[in-house]
């Protein structure tokens, strides 16, 4: 039986799903990030298999977003985006540290994994935190920068009024560079990462995720087991049943069997 729990940890809204009889045990720990407009609960099927291979999982509400929502609408707070992906990366920190003060992981076995804007999130949190042993994105962006770019470029050509001056959009960009793991791909430190992308994505570009990938595959040249890039020619912004059952393969060999180094 798999149990579900929802909780409030440092004012952030959580479902914790956990194995029954484990649920005071020290686990391996994954935490999963939703994307924009979404909201914890969309991905409990990612937490029961999880959970039933015996991780403890944790799917946190980002601000504004499921029991966090404000009420504003997607138009309002799709100009919130960049500051959604940095609050929730320090907030990744909070949680960590408030399950690990509950003696409730193992420490050496932490795992993140994210859709979309959630997958956004896992690349800067990699170069931000060392204690994230594996990790998985899901139709996400690692060129924070040039993602950016791209919004902004997008809102101009369809004449959306920018509520933001451009001195405040650059200030965006120079604040998103120590997040930007394109700039300093040794922040994998032959980390086990899992990428999975549909080439007809028409909300994250696969080609720039590619990329990065193809960048950095060479600094895995002595454990080349520890990256793979799962191309999905005919997928849009959807995630498949294969990119699930990959992501629980992944997370089972890197973090459930192995201790990594």
């Amino acid at each position: 039986m798999i149990e579900i729990h929802n909780e409030v940890v440092k004012g952030i809204p959580l479902l914790h799903v956990v194995k029954n009889g484990n649920t005071n045990d020290k686990l391996p720990l994954i935490i999963f990030i939703h994307g924009f407009t979404s909201a914890k609960e969309h991905n409990l099927h990612f937490a029961y298999l999880l959970a039933e291979k015996g991780f403890r999982v944790i799917l946190p509400d980002v601000i504004f977003h499921g029991e966090r929502h404000t009420g504003e609408s997607k138009n309002i707070i799709q100009f919130k985006f960049w500051n959604i992906v940095t609050h929730s990366i320090l907030e990744l920190d909070t949680l960590k540290d408030a399950f690990v003060e509950k003696g409730l992981v193992e420490e050496e076995r932490i795992g993140l994994i994210g859709t979309s804007m959630g997958g956004v999130i896992t690349f800067g949190a990699l170069t931000q935190y060392k204690w994230i042993n594996t990790a998985v994105s899901l139709m996400g962006s690692p060129a924070y920068e040039e993602f950016a770019r791209m919004q902004i470029d997008h809102f101009r050509k369809a004449k959306i009024d920018l509520p933001l001056t451009q001195e405040q959009i650059d200030s965006i960009y120079s604040s998103l560079r120590k997040y930007d793991i394109t700039a300093q791909p040794e922040a994998l430190a032959g980390r086990p990462i899992l990428f999975w992308h549909g080439k007809k994505d028409p909300t994250v570009p696969f080609q720039p995720t590619f990329n990065f990938y193809e960048q950095v595959k060479s600094d895995y040249a002595e454990s080349p087991s520890n990256i793979e890039f799962i191309v999905d020619e005919q997928a849009a912004h959807k995630v498949t049943r294969e990119a699930l059952l990959r992501t629980i393969d992944w997370f089972e060999k890197h973090l459930l069997h192995k201790v990594n180094s």
